[in-house]
């Protein structure tokens, strides 16, 4: 009977276009959900025009970007066009009732960088763009409504088609937020890492997992928790000597190597990074001051302390990435950032994007409790007990504790995660000294800073020294990772972000070129 044969068709299609759920009884009539969210009514007649449309939806209507955000979308989520992050925000929301309030004007502008800073103007943006529960229902999709979707797609492609024929031969495409790391240059990760929240593996399947359950729960938010890229145990170049103006982890070889800056070129420079800073915030410093008082009750903590090994490692992971992916788009931000070579621009965000998170992380410490922001609230120790990593989350939190004691501005903070971020003294560079003149234009402008801010005499090099306490923690990550990884191999082949795998895979090492 054809039904069944059309059936064992669409099981060949099963991962790109539909699933089954059930059938009417009667072989000319029933129906089938397709990936846009809409139940379609199909009979004998049709079945020609069903596959043309069935194709046409689940392949090129990801073409449109998510209607809420910009960024890559994935299908029709709630009745709309959107990304997985915006589909799992949306869909959380409507579970827990959530209340959610603006700390500003309620105008926040909603895109793929700032959609975690303010979940109220983010859940009024689905609302007005017509994100609804009531829209996935049964039904029929009207012929109007597949026009529209049609025209819509056909303009995208034109726009798309336009951009590559005006794009010069060899010239890169535009960088995206969500990003993968080769050793030729930055690449796109089509996978959305909110798609892990929802439980799928990088191919989209499902987890097999006996703990698959625990894989459905998880909420995109920032972090801590980190590693070292594997294999690389930079050292300073040169021993640190009061008063010479050299320190630890700058790699300045030379006087003929120190730029001549301008004050302008200085003050440029520190605006410049200052602004990236601020645009790559996952929250402002605001927000999270006024969430200090919201910290997990014993019940949450002991939930998270019941939670398997494997999963609270998954969980870290991802908000780990998530953090990594706005230090990649302030890299990218910074002046001089995007002429290093691509080689050198992946050997720096491997080995310094972890260091940066560590940095960031002081914004959201809270040293009175002795607690950071992590996934919705505010958490101690404690609630990473079962990483089984107590030293390694002791140690994260003692140079949170400290690095808030120096009270750094918004200024500081983002000269002093450019300068570590562009450390010359990492293995693999292969033009060593562009990078080295970068990093002494920013240490520079960080000098210029502090002293504008009337900071106190060696608070430049009490920064500088920080550093190696940076290196021994993502050193000491690694080492657990490492231990990890050896005990769960297929959890992180499995579940952890792509991103994350690529920045701290053992085979880095082996795909950088050789020395000389």
């Amino acid at each position: 009977m054809w039904p069944n044969e059309l059936l064992s068709l669409l099981k060949v299609y099963n991962n790109t276009t539909v699933v089954i759920l059930r059938f009417k009884a009667s072989c000319r009539d029933f129906f089938l959900p397709c990936k846009l969210g809409f139940w379609l009514q199909i009979s004998t007649q049709n079945v020609d025009f069903f596959f043309h449309f069935l194709f046409f939806s689940a392949a090129q209507i990801e073409i449109i970007p998510c209607k809420i955000c910009g960024d890559k979308s994935s299908g029709i989520h709630y009745g709309v066009i959107t990304c997985e992050g915006c589909k799992g925000f949306f869909r959380r929301s409507q579970q827990s009732n959530a209340a959610y309030s603006c700390p500003r004007q309620k105008n926040c502008l909603i895109d793929r960088t700032s959609r975690n800073r303010c979940q109220h103007c983010r859940l009024q943006k689905c609302l007005a763009v017509g994100m609804s529960r009531d829209a996935v229902k049964f039904g029929r999709m009207s012929k109007k409504q597949r026009d529209s979707l049609y025209a819509e797609v056909q303009k995208h492609r034109l726009q798309q088609q336009q951009r590559d024929h005006q794009q010069q031969p060899g010239e890169a495409e535009p960088l995206t937020p969500s990003y993968g790391l080769s050793a030729n240059g930055l690449t796109e990760l089509h996978d959305d890492l909110s798609g892990y929240m929802d439980g799928h593996t990088p191919d989209g399947s499902k987890p097999d997992s006996a703990v698959s359950s625990f894989y459905l729960d998880i909420q995109p938010s920032p972090d801590q928790s980190g590693l070292d890229i594997n294999g690389i145990k930079p050292e300073p170049i040169c021993d640190f000597a009061p008063g010479s103006g050299f320190f630890p982890y700058c790699s300045f070889t030379n006087g003929e190597t120190s730029p001549t800056v301008s004050m302008a070129e200085l003050e440029h420079l520190a605006q410049n990074i200052s602004k990236s800073h601020m645009e790559t915030c996952q929250y402002l410093r605001e927000e999270l001051q006024q969430m200090t008082w919201q910290a997990f009750l014993q019940e949450e903590v002991e939930n998270y302390q019941s939670k398997p090994r494997e999963v609270m490692w998954q969980l870290c992971a991802i908000k780990i990435t998530e953090a990594i992916q706005y230090v990649v788009e302030f890299a990218k931000r910074i002046d001089g950032f995007m002429e290093l070579c691509q080689n050198d621009q992946i050997v720096l965000l491997k080995a310094g994007s972890l260091e940066v998170v560590f940095v960031r992380m002081c914004r959201a410490f809270d040293s009175q409790n002795n607690t950071v922001y992590f996934d919705g609230k505010y958490a101690g120790p404690d609630v990473f007990k079962s990483l089984g990593c107590d030293d390694l989350i002791s140690s994260v939190f003692e140079f949170g504790k400290n690095l808030c004691s120096m009270h750094l501005s918004e200024d500081e903070i983002a000269l002093f995660s450019a300068f570590v971020l562009m450390s010359a003294d990492r293995s693999w560079l292969q033009e060593k000294v562009k990078v080295e003149k970068l990093q002494q234009k920013i240490q520079l402008a960080l000098q210029h800073v502090l002293q504008k801010n009337h900071r106190e005499d060696g608070i430049l090099t009490k920064l500088i020294c920080k550093v190696s306490t940076l290196r021994a923690l993502c050193s000491r990550h690694t080492e657990k990772l490492t231990a990890f990884k050896a005990i769960y191999p297929d959890i992180v082949r499995a579940h952890f972000p792509p991103l994350y795998k690529e920045l701290f895979g053992s085979d880095f090492e082996q795909s950088m070129p050789a020395d000389g």
